[in-house]
């Protein structure tokens, strides 16, 4: 039986628990989350504040400080009250003022429009060079609240936090949940996570089991340990050789990284469908298990198949599962090339993709240059996480190989630089699409389920919702941002393959009728109902 582990610094994975016990653990009964400590100032007033202890232990966290956006103490005096119902009706503060360095007073309201005003410049700066964001969450969902801006009457907030309660409605329910937190309204958030843990379950309906992770995301980021949690979930992970068949699972019931997959090396077959000598870079080759398919394919050839050589890169999480090295994704594919009579080479480079140089990929005269960028450029710190900018100079970099082709797949989220209450609406609507297709495909009972959504899934969302900064490394950009980015860097986009398109099309109405493929500005979209997944395009 698997038990939570507690890392060095005390924090706990609950997410290796057996489903019994973490449903039990996600539906725990609620406690207080307030504590009020009275501390006497010269002046003699009192300061009421959260205790980061008290959320360490509502959800079973004891985590060192962390840097991620969580809550805030504040130097005043609070009030607050309630309704007949128990409903929270109000809560004012009572600031202490707080002094410019010159020593003169400066408001609180100063200070945030002055804050407001940078976020504003930023926002205008980001536009400017990388075009604007679309509408990201559907305000229909959020009647009352449509962002931290908006400040409804206590009587409507307390009547439609309760009416929400009533009818169940667990989106509306979390959203109002991130939006208290975003305005710093601790009494609200309080309450409704009483509630919220009474609606969650990791092995009911969909909205269900994302809500139960949502939830946990908020808590963490309420205590400041969303770090120390996702950074547990990547050293507490199961045995390699386990997390490795739930990343299988979920690449098989999820057909949208398949596809995508797919589409690249269609992409790359094109482009490369006249040349002899063919150097393939993979910046985040995993297992390997893409280029099989494209080496079946070449050794049918007319002609002849040509010589391939692969760069691999690797990453950490990839050689945990696999239990050692890229020697192991070499020897594989090695063993597959001989098997097809296709001549071919393995190199493999065990420098992080943020060091990459030149001399690391061990350029050849006379190969044409394919680049792969499969679902990880968005792990990559851009401007507004670092002057060092890596996502966009890696494309500087690809770009100075002149690659016949670059692959592009991503998925097809806004979770980069918007502010915490859209980009928690937005990680809603998107991993809610990715439950619900898994919901179409293995029973509520399957066994694995809970743990592909645990180990493949449940990370993300607690990355996204409750990091920030350097330590939120789940920044998925939109297919604009992205068009955006590589023509700065001086790329053309390439056509997809027709032919390609239409054979993804005919596998994926063998899964489901709910997948959608849309094929939009050169690329193509995989998506589930009316939500687009992910998003592969080609540039040259």
């Amino acid at each position: 039986m698997q038990t939570s582990h507690n890392l060095a610094d005390g924090s706990a994975d609950f997410y290796n628990m057996p489903h019994q016990e973490l449903e039990s653990y996600i539906l725990a009964p609620a406690q207080n989350l307030l504590d009020h400590h009275n501390s006497c100032f010269d002046d003699g007033s009192e300061d009421v504040y959260l205790s980061v202890r008290t959320f360490e232990q509502y959800c079973n966290v004891e985590s060192s400080s962390g840097t991620g956006g969580g809550c805030r103490t504040n130097n005043s005096s609070s009030t607050t009250s309630f309704s007949s119902n128990g409903s929270p009706v109000s809560q004012s503060y009572r600031s202490e003022p707080q002094h410019s360095p010159s020593g003169s007073p400066v408001s609180r309201s100063c200070m945030k429009e002055n804050q407001n005003d940078l976020q504003h410049k930023l926002r205008e700066l980001e536009t400017a060079m990388l075009g604007p964001d679309p509408d990201t969450f559907n305000n229909s969902n959020n009647k009352t609240f449509s962002g931290p801006s908006q400040v409804p009457s206590e009587a409507d907030k307390s009547k439609y936090l309760m009416e929400m309660i009533a009818r169940g409605d667990l989106k509306a329910a979390l959203c109002a949940c991130a939006n208290a937190i975003a305005v710093n309204d601790m009494l609200t958030t309080e309450w409704l996570i009483t509630e919220l843990r009474q609606m969650v379950s990791v092995s009911g309906d969909p909205v269900q089991r994302l809500g139960a992770y949502m939830l946990e995301a908020l808590i963490a980021r309420l205590a400041s340990s969303g770090s120390s949690i996702y950074k547990a979930l990547r050293c507490k992970e199961p045995a390699g050789n386990e997390l490795l068949s739930y990343m299988h699972m979920l690449f098989e019931v999820c057909p949208y990284f398949k596809f995508g997959y797919m589409s690249a090396n269609g992409a790359i077959a094109e482009a490369m469908k006249d040349e002899s000598k063919v150097h393939i870079i993979d910046f985040q080759i995993a297992q390997g298990s893409q280029w099989v398919t494209l080496i079946q394919a070449v050794a049918a050839r007319p002609g002849g198949p040509p010589h391939i050589r692969i760069t691999g890169i690797d990453d950490s999480t990839s050689v945990y599962a696999r239990g050692g090295g890229l020697e192991i994704v070499g020897k594989r594919l090695s063993k597959l090339a001989e098997s097809c009579k296709v001549p071919f080479e393995f190199h493999a480079v065990g420098v992080p993709v943020t060091d990459i140089k030149l001399q690391n990929l061990e350029i050849r005269p006379g190969e044409a240059i394919a680049a792969n960028l499969a679902v990880m450029l968005h792990h990559l710190p851009d401007e507004s996480v670092s002057t060092y900018n890596h996502r966009d100079r890696l494309l500087r970099l690809i770009k100075s190989l002149s690659p016949k082709v670059v692959a592009l797949v991503e998925q097809e989220a806004n979770t980069n630089t918007s502010l915490f209450y859209p980009r928690f609406v937005e990680a809603f609507n998107h991993y809610m699409a990715i439950f619900d297709s898994i919901d179409a495909t293995l029973p509520r009972d399957h066994k694995e389920r809970i743990n592909v959504e645990q180990h493949c899934l449940a990370r993300e969302v607690v990355n996204i919702v409750a990091c920030e900064g350097a330590e939120r490394v789940e920044r998925h950009e939109l297919l604009g941002k992205w068009r955006s980015r590589f023509q700065m860097a001086g790329f053309s986009p390439l056509p997809l393959s027709s032919y390609v398109n239409a054979t993804i099309k005919q596998l994926l109405e063998s899964y489901n009728d709910k997948y959608t493929l849309e094929e939009k500005d050169g690329a193509l979209c995989l998506g589930w109902k009316n939500q687009n997944i992910v998003t592969s395009c080609a540039w040259r």
